[in-house]
């Protein structure tokens, strides 16, 4: 495991939102070899995920952003499945962590980590920064607002409004070996739950690739 592959959060971040925590967690040498072990979790989210999306709502709201147009992840999939009444499938891991979002109540995210440039740093946009996308299924380049919550490495956006939506060249493809998830989280939801999220995560990478090797590590605010 690349012991330096450890995301960096800003100490504005810190600041701002003192009651955040994510999870990092790194994965290396994955290949599926076991079809059909993504585990079914029953759509039922925890008691506190109305108060955790409330909170994102919040957080979005600080930087500007309006979370009615880009809701967090967790609100975006959680809205979805009541709306549907299923989990999109997509690709085994996105697969994993969707159905994990739903059960603990929170914003997973998961990306190619070979296909960073430096590491992850979570902090607030400049807004020159570039962020490929797709619009209207045509490739294009935005840039962020100034002071807008994103992730992002040395050529630019990984993933804006926190964890809104990714950028499409680190996002996970069939051929991703070296893997790296984030799973955030606010006030009111447990850091204990946290930590039990990225167990089940673990687990379920394990149940898929029986030889991936994984590191686990919470960023939290230790000024």
């Amino acid at each position: 495991m690349n012991e330096m592959f450890l995301p960096v959060v800003a100490d504005e971040i810190w600041r701002q939102y003192p009651d955040y925590r994510a999870l990092s967690i790194a994965a290396r040498g994955f290949r599926v070899s076991v079809e059909g072990a993504v585990p079914s979790y029953s759509p039922v989210p925890p008691t506190w995920i109305d108060g955790h999306i409330e909170a994102w709502r919040t957080a979005f709201r600080k930087f500007g952003a309006n979370p009615k147009r880009t809701p967090s992840s967790v609100e975006a999939l959680w809205a979805r499945l009541q709306k549907t009444g299923a989990l999109p499938a997509i690709h085994p891991v996105v697969d994993l962590y969707n159905a994990l979002s739903i059960r603990f109540g929170a914003p997973f995210g998961g990306e190619d980590a070979a296909r960073y440039s430096g590491v992850p740093r979570l902090g607030f946009a400049i807004g020159t920064e570039e962020f490929d996308t797709v619009r209207s299924g045509v490739p294009i380049i935005e840039r962020p607002e100034p002071g807008e919550v994103v992730w992002g490495d040395e050529r630019g956006i990984t993933c804006r409004r926190w964890n809104w939506r990714q950028c499409r060249r680190t996002a996970l493809t069939g051929a991703s070996e070296d893997l790296w998830f984030v799973i955030d989280r606010l006030s009111p939801m447990p850091v204990d739950e946290l930590m039990r999220a990225g167990e089940a995560l673990v687990l379920g990478l394990r149940a898929l690739s029986p030889g991936v090797e994984t590191a686990v590590t919470l960023l939290e605010n230790k000024g």
